[in-house]
């Protein structure tokens, strides 16, 4: 038998590497013949990814202030068109948000969102549009909600005794926001917490909490093969193995839920209350489905529900508090309004929030000044025009909102955390308003953001009533690190570690 050459693998890769050229080629001549947005110049295969650091979005505003508010970028083999303005907002994610509903396909969406079965990732379609409507009308609607009051109500007291216990002594702030959160969306999605540290546990909290982290890291990823996927199976950054063991972990806790919860449900003297897997299980049964949801749907919808709930309030409220304990003034007006409304005798309630409108504008201003997740790509469904520039089908297309919440037009002092800029506006968090979008807007918005908000603003009003805070070891305000990190969500680089002191009388406490 004739062997192979001893020069194949030179010959393959050269082989390899005419394609790449000639298709570069291609793809140059063709793009010559467009009139693209402005945009850097672009490097062979890798085109412009040699200009994104390891904060994308703060690499995008800057790219944005010599190119303009829309800038078409290469990022790879795929073209990029980013928006930096309320008017590229609005086009973008309103007036023709159907063209741009699309999401592109990524290493994240395929193995840790059970190929693309989550409602973050899937492609726009009828399965999406059933998953979101699933999630507005029946997961959250303002009675589900409200029949769940009472867990967050507990799961609140919980966190304010473990922290009046730890009075005086520095700690990490978001491990006791993090465990309070997921507490709430375990007992609200899955019927109870689950995770804890008893033998029977199917994880620990701790197991759990790193599982969130590369979860959310892992899906905010720069993975080259989403970029230049004939190298993907080559995982140069190990991302793809990384998400393949993440994958096999969530999956085994998932299997565990559902294998329960369908167990509980077969047992007719069963009368517990119907937790959110319980409604997906039922609408599963359902033959009048659009799109029939199978174990691997539900899977990855419950997926969604645990990580979208849990990790952006802790981050949002981490951020609010550091930038409180900067700006000490910020603080002692917040502490007015609620000892004013609220005085000091009782905690904060979800009926009290309309009245406390300053505690309202420090979220806003938290979530202006640090969104808790950057709005994830979307992917152009067809060939269109906008501001008179040619976008092709396929072309991703992000919306900075990092860069529209520091733009000095729309806002003044743009760098300063001043919540002060919202009171007696009319700005809400519902995407009405191009110019401030914590949740995203139009048929890709967080479907979740009333949960969310709820979250976020009772926590940080009773955290606030409840204790006075300061930094540890005589640390200046000017001195705490206020840098972040990238994922699918931008927490801060270093944790919070600061001290709490009771600011309430001390019955209060006796939860």
């Amino acid at each position: 038998m004739e062997s192979f050459s001893p020069n194949w693998a030179a010959c393959a890769l050269a082989w390899v590497a005419t394609v790449v050229i000639i298709t570069q080629l291609s793809k140059h001549f063709h793009q010559k013949k467009l009139n693209l947005p402005p945009g850097p110049r672009q490097w062979p295969i890798i085109g412009n990814l040699n200009l994104i650091g390891t904060l994308p979005h703060r690499s995008l505003h800057h790219l944005s202030l010599t190119y303009g508010p829309l800038m078409h970028l290469q990022f790879g083999s795929f073209p990029v068109v980013v928006g930096s303005s309320v008017e590229m907002a609005k086009v973008f994610l309103k007036t023709m948000d159907l063209t741009f509903a699309g999401r592109p396909k990524t290493a994240a969406g395929k193995y840790i969102t059970y190929n693309y079965s989550d409602l973050l990732w899937s492609p726009y379609g009828p399965y999406c549009c059933q998953a979101r409507k699933i999630f507005l009308t029946e997961l959250f609607s303002a009675k589900r909600l409200e029949s769940y009051e009472h867990i967050q109500v507990e799961e609140m007291n919980s966190l304010l005794l473990q922290l009046f216990k730890s009075s005086g002594k520095p700690v990490v702030l978001k491990d006791y926001l993090s465990t309070g959160s997921l507490n709430v969306i375990s007992r609200m999605v899955l019927g109870k917490t689950y995770i804890d540290e008893s033998e029977n546990s199917i994880v620990t909290p701790e197991e759990f909490r790193q599982m969130m982290d590369e979860f959310f890291l892992l899906t905010g990823v720069f993975n080259i093969g989403d970029f230049i996927p004939w190298i993907d199976f080559l995982d140069l950054q190990g991302y793809i193995k990384r998400m393949k063991i993440l994958s096999k972990k969530f999956d085994r806790f998932l299997e565990h839920v559902l294998d329960e919860h369908n167990a509980q449900r077969k047992d007719e003297t069963n009368c517990v209350s119907k937790d959110l897997v319980d409604v997906l299980l039922g609408l599963a049964d359902d033959p009048t489905l659009e799109v029939k949801l199978e174990r691997r749907e539900v899977k990855a919808l419950t997926l969604d529900l645990l990580t979208a709930g849990t990790e952006t309030s802790a981050i949002t409220i981490e951020w609010a508090i550091s930038e409180l304990l900067k700006n000490p003034e910020i603080f002692d007006k917040a502490g007015e309004e609620l000892d004013r409304v609220i005085g000091q005798n009782r905690w904060v309630k979800e009926k009290d929030m309309p009245n406390l409108p300053y505690i309202e504008a420090i979220v806003k201003e938290t979530m202006r000044m640090h969104p808790a997740a950057l709005l994830t790509p979307r992917c152009a469904r067809e060939d269109c025009k906008v501001a008179g520039y040619d976008i092709q089908k396929g072309t991703r297309v992000a919306v900075n909102v990092w860069s529209i919440g520091r733009d000095p037009e729309l806002w003044e002092k743009p760098e300063e955390f001043w919540p002060d800029r919202f009171m007696g506006k009319d700005i809400d968090f519902k995407g009405q308003d191009c110019k401030f979008l914590p949740f995203g807007a139009g048929r890709r918005m967080c479907p979740a953001y009333s949960l969310g908000l709820k979250v976020v603003q009772s926590s940080l009003a009773n955290l606030l009533h409840g204790y006075r805070w300061k930094l540890p070891n005589d640390m200046k305000p000017e001195d705490l690190d206020m840098e972040e990190i990238f994922g699918i969500t931008t927490p801060r680089k270093i944790p919070l570690v600061a001290i709490v002191e009771p600011r309430l009388p001390c019955n209060l406490y006796s939860l």
